[in-house]
């Protein structure tokens, strides 16, 4: 795996990375929700932005806070389903419905 991108950041701005590592340590830590359920979520927002080395390192972690294999596996099921309704339903929904133009046209 490549360097931590905030590392750059670190380096060129330690005001601004110390802000992003506060936020990370209030966002992510344990509260309500138990670290490894926010992790998971973290996962699955990577996942559904295509991040491949975010969702690994996200995933790690949840193992570290306790998350299952199955959570992982859930947690990115969830992530697809969601990702991919939203592409199905930009197909089908009220901006432009192409099955029902395709049939349209082929009733025509």
């Amino acid at each position: 795996m490549s360097e931590n991108p905030l590392k750059v950041i670190e380096k060129l701005d330690p005001e601004l990375f110390k802000l992003v590592e506060n936020t990370r340590e209030s966002a992510l830590s344990d509260g309500a929700l138990p670290k490894k359920f926010k992790l998971l979520i973290a996962m699955a927002l990577d996942a559904s932005l295509g991040a491949v080395q975010g969702v690994k390192a996200l995933a790690q972690a949840a193992i570290q806070a306790g998350a299952t294999k199955e959570e992982i596996t859930e947690a990115l099921r969830v992530a697809q389903y969601i990702r991919s309704r939203k592409r199905l339903h930009s197909c089908t929904g009220p901006q432009g419905n192409l099955l029902e133009s395709a049939n349209n046209r082929v009733q025509t």
